[in-house]
């Protein structure tokens, strides 16, 4: 149980970190929305509580909309993060690649939520 806390409470504030950080982003209620919704399932973890149907729906919902968006040039993009020293968006591809990996990660934080979810 201490895991639970421990865990999903790091991710409600890494992801509520994540939510502000949206506010200079060309479509903030958009993302903001997405973090946010985390941040609540972080909050039911910390509770001990999984709704299976939710977490399910949110979790597919993030692996998919990451495929659909996955960047076609993954190593470029890193060495460009990489050469460019900060991390202010110089492209939309930069943005939305970063995107894509902020879909992957909620989805793999939830994925302990989800089998929890489904092993009750």
């Amino acid at each position: 149980m201490k895991f639970n806390k421990y865990y999903f409470g790091l991710w409600f504030l890494l992801f509520g970190l994540f939510a502000y950080w949206q506010f200079n982003d060309p479509d903030p209620e958009v993302w903001i929305s997405i973090y946010g919704a985390a941040m609540v399932f972080c909050l039911l973890g910390m509770r001990g509580i999984f709704p299976k149907i939710p977490l399910t729906v949110v979790v597919v919902l993030c692996v998919l909309g990451a495929i659909y968006m996955f960047p076609g040039g993954v190593g470029d993009w890193i060495v460009d993060e990489w050469a460019q020293k900060d991390l202010t968006m110089k492209t939309p591809q930069m943005e939305e690649n970063r995107e894509t990996f902020g879909l992957l990660t909620i989805a793999l934080v939830l994925s302990p939520a989800l089998y929890k979810a489904w092993k009750k």
